[in-house]
């Protein structure tokens, strides 16, 4: 589907439900008879083979993918394997991508990025250190995969991880009189362009950033006062939050332009289910988060019940047409991960 700036789902929610439901059944039928191992799991569940609901759809555990490997074409097809995020000395999911589907999550993901930056990269000054290219890590991969997106780079830390106010300004003396980009995880964007950052005027930016909420709660900053302060210090307006993993690559869930709720890709949905019965919980109701996607075509990644809480807020009734959302944190002692919370800053 074609999309337009600004609007990245057209399809009424009804309406988008009734196709992810026939083109996921099919997804499932394909992986069912691809990957032994996601069909021996269905067989246990006795699972049906065809689906005429989103909802009824079976979910796998995204820690599946950190206790077995699960992928749905031959090893040697495979093209790249992804790890993600978690606790140092902890198990990470690895998520096996063929030529094909590589190309197709960078494909819907600058799609889906396209709805708030337009059809041309920006200026981009990303809020992390040059370093950070020399690491193998999910940060790292973060900055890199965002980095494709921006042109004519700075960076807002120096190579030891330290302010660099001086490249700051010089990029917003380059750029600042028209549209630029900045990336950046959410607690590193607050401390070193909101907390240091006094006397810029990042009018014309577009902030685009992710994880690291857990370390502002600490400084009683919400998505609201985060929005508020930008604005008042910087005049920085255009501010997308973004909700995504490694075990559904491509697939982000963007912040609308009044912020406060997350907006799902015409190719991928929420549920929030009931942690006491699993069964879909009325909107308002707060539940365990399952992402579904069209995206994962070789590993069985399309239907996962993550280990976040979220709320549904309301369907067609925002910034863009679906589902509205949010994500209220980790569920208890669900494993401490995210690119964002990873940072521990200079030493």
């Amino acid at each position: 589907m074609t999309t337009s700036p600004m609007h990245p789902a057209r399809t009424p929610q009804a309406v988008k439900d009734e196709r992810l439901a026939r083109e996921l059944s099919a997804l499932t039928a394909r992986h069912r008879a691809r990957c032994l191992p996601y069909a021996r799991i269905l067989d246990a569940l006795g699972a049906p083979q065809e689906y005429t609901a989103v909802a009824d759809l079976p979910w796998l555990p995204v820690r599946m993918f950190k206790e077995h490997e699960l992928r749905s074409v031959p090893e040697e097809a495979v093209f790249r394997v992804l790890t993600s995020s978690g606790t140092t000395g902890g198990a990470v999911s690895r998520i096996h991508l063929d030529r094909e589907a590589a190309a197709v999550q960078t494909r819907m993901l600058a799609r889906t990025l396209q709805t708030v930056l337009g059809p041309r990269r920006l200026p981009m000054l990303i809020v992390d250190s040059p370093a950070i290219r020399r690491k193998a890590s999910a940060r790292a991969a973060g900055v890199l995969g965002m980095a494709t997106f921006g042109r004519d780079h700075a960076w807002a830390l120096d190579d030891d991880e330290r302010p660099d106010p001086e490249a700051v300004r010089a990029f917003l003396g380059r750029h600042g009189d028209g549209p630029f980009l900045i990336f950046g995880f959410t607690f590193m964007v607050w401390q070193y362009l909101y907390e240091t950052g006094a006397g810029l005027d990042l009018s014309n930016g577009v902030l685009v950033h992710s994880g690291g909420w857990k370390k502002l709660a600490d400084r009683a900053v919400d998505a609201a006062s985060f929005r508020a302060a930008f604005a008042e210090r910087t005049g920085l307006v255009r501010i997308h939050d973004f909700y995504g993993m490694v075990e559904q690559i491509g697939t982000v869930f963007l912040e609308g332009p009044s912020g406060g709720s997350l907006y799902c890709p015409d190719f991928a949905d929420v549920i929030v289910r009931d942690p006491a019965t699993w069964a879909e919980a009325p909107h308002g109701t707060p539940g365990v988060i399952e992402v579904v996607s069209t995206l994962p075509e070789s590993y069985p990644g399309h239907v996962l019940l993550t280990e976040d809480l979220g709320v549904i807020h309301g369907v067609d009734d925002g910034d863009w047409p679906g589902k509205r959302f949010s994500v209220l944190g980790r569920l208890p002692r669900a494993e401490a991960r995210g690119c964002g919370d990873t940072y521990q800053g200079a030493r």
